[in-house]
């Protein structure tokens, strides 16, 4: 584990997507992109969150606050806006109404040029 403010990078693992793509499997239209070796989250067209050194992170609103206010806030990458750690990552019906509480607060996609 890092200490003094560091931010450990590891790639995430395609098996550890592939969890965390499970566990939203209630969920309609959940897609991802890949980056630099993490993945970005989209639900509905809108960025929940992401899969970061194999931990699912999803943004700080309103919503994912009220639903988890012990969440840890993390770093996904240094100069980035922390993010909540999701540590209830076995729960298909938490992870359900989470990201469908966040869905209203988080900004539409940015239009293609």
């Amino acid at each position: 584990m890092a200490g003094n403010g560091e931010i450990k990078k590891t790639a995430s693992s395609k098996e550890y997507l592939d969890f965390v793509l499970e566990q939203l499997s209630e969920l309609d239209d959940i897609t991802y992109k890949a980056m630099t070796g993490e993945y970005i989250i989209y639900y509905r067209g809108k960025i929940v969150g992401g899969v970061y050194d194999d931990r699912f992170l999803v943004k700080h609103v309103k919503a994912s606050k009220s639903m988890m206010p012990d969440a840890e806030l993390e770093l996904t990458y240094e100069g980035a806006k922390e993010m909540l750690l999701v540590d209830n990552i076995e729960n298909k019906e938490f992870l359900k109404e989470l990201l469908e509480g966040m869905y209203d607060e988080l900004p539409a996609p940015k239009k293609k040029k």
